[in-house]
Formats: C-alpha cells, sequence, structure tokens
C-alpha cells in the first residue's frame, strides 16, 4: 500500500503527497529553504495578511497538477505513470531557484534568472537521487514529445498561475484575483497534443484573464510595493557597493558571500555543488538581519534607505501613463538636493528612482489560450470572447523619492 503524507492547505484544504520522490524533495533542504522566501515579496507593507511563502505555492501547484492529470486520464489523454511522476516533480520545483524577496533581489545579489537557477537545482537534485528526475527535467525544459506536459507546468493556463492567483488573492484578501481553478481544470483536453479548453469554459477562461490583469494592478504592482521594493533593490545596491570597496558590513555569511564578489551563472556552472550550496543558504531572515544593522551603519545613505524600510517610511510614489516632463524631474532633484546634500556622493541615484513598469493582460505572441469545439475545431481565445481580449501592452512610469520634501 502506497503511503500519502497529508496536509491541511488553508485554500485547498487536506491535500497530500505520496511517499516517496516527491515527499523526499520535499523534505529536501534545497526545498525546505522555500518557507523562508515569501510569495509576493514586500507586499504585506500594503496587505499584512500577504505573509505566505513559496513553500505554500509549490505544495498548493503540484496539488492542483494531481488535479490536471487526473482530470487529463479521464478523457484518454495517455499519461505514463512515469510522466505523471515527472510532470509533478517539474510543477513542485518550478520555484526552487528564487531568492530572498522572490523577483524584487533578483538581479540585484545575483545577475540570474530564477528560472536557471531553477534548472541548476534540479540538476543536482537529479544527481543526488540517481537520475529520477530526468525525465521532469526535461519537461521543464520543454523538450518532451508531449508539449501539454511542459504547458501545464509552464504555460497560458499552468498550475503556477492557477495557483498563485488564487493563493495570493486568499492572503492579501483582494478577491478581485479568486478565479474558478476547478472548473477551469475540468475543462482541461489536449487536441494535437497541445492543452486546450473545452468550449464550456471560455467565460472561466475569460474572468481568470480578467482576474489576472486586476491583480497585476491591485496587488503585484501596487504602487506602494513597487516603492518598497524599488528602496529594498538600493538598499542592497549600495551596501554591495559599500562591500565592493572593502566597507566591513555586518550581515549573515550566506548574504556577504554574494556581497563581496559578482556572481554570474558562469560561477555556477563551473562550481555548482559549492554555489549552489551558498545560494541554498540565503533567505529573506539574512536580508532581515542586514537591514536592522543597515539601519546603525555609519554610511548615511545606507542607513537612511534601511532605516525607512524597517519602519515602512515608505518614499512617496508617482505614476503616471506618459513620461514625466523634464521640468517636473528637475524640480523634484532640487527638492532632494535641498534636503539629501550632505549625503555621500552619487547619493540621488539612491533616493531619486524612475522606471517604468509594464502588464500584459494576455501575450498573443506566446502559446494562446486554445478553445476546443465539439465539432473538433479549434480557435485562439483572441477570436473567441466576446467582450474582446486585452492584448496590449499597458505601461506605466512612475517617480519615486523620499516624503516630506516640500
Amino acid at each position: 500500500m502506497n503511503k500519502i503524507k497529508i496536509f491541511n492547505d488553508p485554500v485547498y484544504g487536506f491535500t497530500s503527497i505520496p511517499h516517496g520522490i516527491l515527499l523526499d524533495l520535499v523534505d529536501h533542504p534545497y526545498f525546505q529553504r522555500l518557507r523562508r522566501i515569501k510569495q509576493v515579496s514586500l507586499t504585506h507593507y500594503v496587505y499584512p495578511g500577504a505573509l505566505h511563502t513559496r513553500f505554500h505555492h509549490a505544495l498548493g501547484a503540484l496539488h492542483l497538477m494531481g488535479q490536471a492529470i487526473e482530470v487529463l486520464r479521464s478523457k484518454d489523454v495517455d499519461i505514463t505513470d512515469e510522466e505523471a511522476q515527472a510532470v509533478s516533480i517539474a510543477i513542485l520545483l518550478h520555484d526552487i531557484g528564487h531568492g530572498p524577496f522572490s523577483h524584487t533581489l533578483e538581479h540585484t545579489l545575483i545577475n540570474v534568472h530564477h528560472e536557471e537557477l531553477s534548472l541548476r537545482f534540479m540538476e543536482r537534485l537529479n544527481e543526488i537521487y540517481g537520475g529520477k528526475l530526468t525525465l521532469a527535467i526535461r519537461i521543464f525544459q520543454d523538450e518532451h514529445s508531449k508539449k501539454f506536459l511542459h504547458q501545464l507546468v509552464s504555460g497560458q493556463l499552468d498550475m503556477d498561475r492557477m495557483d498563485y492567483l488564487n493563493r495570493d488573492s486568499y492572503f492579501t484578501g483582494v478577491s478581485e484575483g479568486v478565479i474558478g481553478f476547478d472548473r477551469i481544470i475540468k475543462m482541461l483536453a489536449v487536441h494535437d497534443g497541445e492543452l486546450v479548453v473545452e468550449e464550456k469554459g471560455v467565460y472561466s477562461i475569460e474572468k481568470f484573464l480578467i482576474a489576472r490583469r486586476l491583480m497585476y494592478w491591485q496587488v503585484y504592482l501596487h504602487k506602494t510595493v513597487l516603492a518598497a521594493e524599488q528602496m529594498l533593490v538600493k538598499t542592497l545596491e549600495r551596501a554591495k557597493n559599500l562591500a565592493m570597496h572593502g566597507e566591513q558590513l555586518d550581515v549573515p555569511k550566506s548574504l556577504g558571500f554574494f556581497l563581496y564578489q559578482d556572481i554570474s551563472l558562469a560561477e555556477f556552472d563551473a562550481e555548482p555543488v559549492e554555489m549552489l550550496g551558498h545560494f541554498a543558504r540565503l533567505d529573506d531572515h539574512d536580508i532581515s538581519y542586514a537591514l536592522k544593522s543597515f539601519a546603525d551603519h555609519p554610511d548615511p545613505l545606507l542607513a537612511y534607505l534601511a532605516e525607512s524600510i524597517v519602519g515602512r517610511r515608505i518614499f512617496r510614489i508617482e505614476l503616471k501613463s506618459l513620461p514625466f516632463e523634464q521640468a517636473h524631474l528637475d524640480a523634484v532633484k532640487n527638492m532632494v538636493e535641498r534636503h539629501f546634500g550632505h549625503f555621500p556622493e552619487g547619493y540621488m541615484d539612491y533616493l531619486l528612482m524612475s522606471g517604468e513598469q509594464t502588464n500584459h493582460a494576455y501575450n498573443t505572441a506566446k502559446d494562446e489560450i486554445k478553445i476546443l469545439y465539439k465539432d473538433g475545431s479549434v480557435l485562439p481565445i483572441s477570436q473567441v470572447m466576446d467582450f474582446g481580449l486585452q492584448t496590449n501592452v499597458t505601461k506605466k512610469y512612475y517617480l519615486c523619492y523620499p516624503k516630506g520634501l516640500e
């Protein structure tokens, strides 16, 4: 009898993991580290309940993958036991390469995309477990003949998105993000080797796309969250700049390893075991400790940035649909200079931040969501939706600087 490990998920209720390779992977320190990585970075500064982790999310996505496999098999889709296990491994480990505060510090501490690190972790775990992840890696990299398996892991309707929209909505309390994930999964099918949705599910897909768009502007790209994340990025940039010039910083050893040297993908490929070991010891707690330490540092710029984050004195942020006029930029710059002119040289780059954020509600350039009709015909959803589909990129320009400068 195949034993299972049962756990209680706040979103789905009681779910389970079978004893074997999946549970072994969950118990591995590489995966357990995800308990210490927040799913939505500093979003809890706006939505206090948003303290859930990548660990929660990965287990939730695994649960949904199990449901998707069951539905597809009930429709006579050929998925072997080996493939079912492999695609489950792929979704379980899809985020294992995330660094502290998820996306926020991805190109600050380490200039490597989290998916590249996820792949390196999977390859290392494959060595540890004697090749049991080989097929999962092929599916993760879209090198398996059954394309729909990869689409379940990384696609327009993957189990990653199904879980994070529902989970992030639950923990933030933003009800606009709730999607009918169970209805969508039950409407999944496979046609010509690709994932499709039966026509009865088209309205659930419409709601899914609308919910995703609303969640981006209300949660993921909320202006206060954006300001806090920019401040965190600049704080770590300042710390790294000081570290690279020989300044002593009171930081955990795991963080110091990446602050005092530039690490790229080449280093991970040259010494994978050592580098993954260092990265696997790095989590949100290291950054939180460092911020409290930085708040007492003699460098006034580093101390100001860190203390502002710790005390939630979030910078003001302005958002516009068009680029800011130069006159306004100059006026804000003058205000910053009047208040912080005594700071070290180059301070302006850390206190006056500008850029742009984009939100692509639905990207027709990628594999489109396809609707399967009863007569066997298939149409992309961009040609199906009654009320049109927002496919353009929404761009907003931001200007971020300390409050109280007027």
